[in-house]
């Protein structure tokens, strides 16, 4: 402890070794003892990590992402977690692909081929008397439903044999009592052409799944690219999956969404592996563990902002955009889900679980490229010998 003397001579000029207290400039604990006042022992700071940032320090590692609780705590151990949720994703996963290959999906006009009508009514009518009227001129396998209000509907059918005189044959079977009906858009695909676009789709989903594991590969590693392409396969197949399972409709409009969803969480997670290279190469003596949650705790204010931003939009389409788009909206809310979930425990815990450490993002100096020690010799200093450790006049410097 030290004693601190008040001077009394007010000419002369002290060094202020304590802070203001009442934001005046005068020291409540200097003023009730004017002689003498004992300071506190000041504890030196230790620069010993920003002067040589590889010394690990235990409270350095608790400030990034120690296992301590969340109360209070700028890092949040999104880790802890990992395992219960990657069993979850493995077990959805599972399910749905076995609905995709046992149950099948319910492929629209697009795919198998068929007829599809947009018809206005006059009047409000009911599906069954569209269905009977359609059957009673031996129209049969359609489906009805409606589109945005009971006085459209959407008419779809299978592949017909004969196409010409089609629009005609529909528009007097589709005429009811008192309620006349009008074929507003009639679209007519093969079979064959169905099953070009079916083939077709679901190879640009796979070449796209491949381009994003190539660029991921280059532009940052190779572990990296393992976890984000398998999160992007997560995503995708549990969305196809989900409408496999409830045998919801799946056209083109909802592999539109899918592929959509893809860019989506291929976009968020590389923004997390961006910062997940930078913290590698940026922050020292903590584990990869560390590093992952203090990736995905700072950039956990932009996804909520983005997710949220989205989200709005994709409610809107599905509450007011009606029938056309409200499967696309769906798959969507679905994807938008998933890929904000894959981002943080699947392309992030994936390399983690790969073993990636901090010699993935540093380059390492080849030994052809390392600096040789050049020692230059005083040649104005005594050489001696080693053996003899006498004078050798033959090395002497010669003038």
């Amino acid at each position: 402890m030290g004693v601190y003397q008040v001077s009394q001579d007010k000419s002369v000029k002290r060094e202020r070794r304590t802070p203001r207290r009442n934001g005046k400039g005068v020291n409540k604990n200097l003023s009730k003892n004017p002689k003498t006042t004992e300071m506190p022992a000041q504890t030196p700071v230790t620069t010993e990590l920003v002067e040589n940032p590889n010394v690990a320090n235990d409270d350095f590692g608790q400030d990034f992402g120690g296992e301590k609780t969340l109360i209070g705590r700028r890092i949040i151990d999104f880790m802890k977690v990992a395992k219960p949720f990657a069993i979850f994703s493995a077990i959805l996963t599972i399910i749905t692909l076995i609905a995709i290959f046992a149950k099948g999906l319910n492929l629209g006009l697009d795919f198998t081929g068929g007829v599809s009508a947009n018809v206005v009514y006059e009047q409000p009518v009911e599906q069954a008397q569209v269905q009977s009227a359609l059957q009673s001129h031996q129209i049969n396998d359609g489906a009805v439903q409606y589109l945005g209000s009971n006085k459209e509907i959407l008419l779809r059918l299978p592949p017909q044999e004969k196409i010409d005189g089609l629009s005609a044959t529909l528009d007097k079977a589709l005429d009811l009592p008192n309620n006349n009906a009008t074929i507003k858009n009639l679209d007519v695909v093969g079979s064959q052409v169905g099953n070009e676009i079916y083939l077709s789709a679901f190879g640009a989903t796979a070449v796209a799944l491949i381009c994003m594991f190539l660029y991921v590969a280059v532009r940052f590693q190779s572990k990296l690219a393992f976890g984000a392409v398998l999160a992007l396969f997560h995503d995708s197949i549990i969305t196809v999956g989900l409408f496999a399972l409830f045998g919801w409709p799946f056209d083109l409009t909802v592999l539109a969404a899918v592929l959509s969803l893809i860019g989506y969480s291929i976009n968020d997670t590389i923004v997390v592996f961006d910062r997940i290279r930078e913290n590698f190469r940026r922050v020292r003596g903590i584990s990869p563990t560390q590093i992952i949650n203090l990736s995905l705790t700072e950039t956990l204010r932009r996804t909520f902002m983005t997710i949220s931003t989205v989200l709005l939009v994709v409610l809107a389409m599905l509450f007011l955009g009606g029938e056309s788009l409200r499967w696309f909206s769906v798959a969507l809310f679905i994807g938008l889900i998933l890929g904000t979930f894959s981002s943080i425990y699947i392309a992030a815990t994936i390399p983690l679980w790969m073993g990636m450490s901090r010699k993935d993002f540093i380059v390492e100096v080849k030994p052809e490229f390392v600096e040789e020690e050049v020692v230059f010799e005083d040649r104005n200093a005594p050489i001696y010998d080693a053996e003899v450790l006498e004078l050798n006049p033959n090395n002497l410097n010669k003038s």
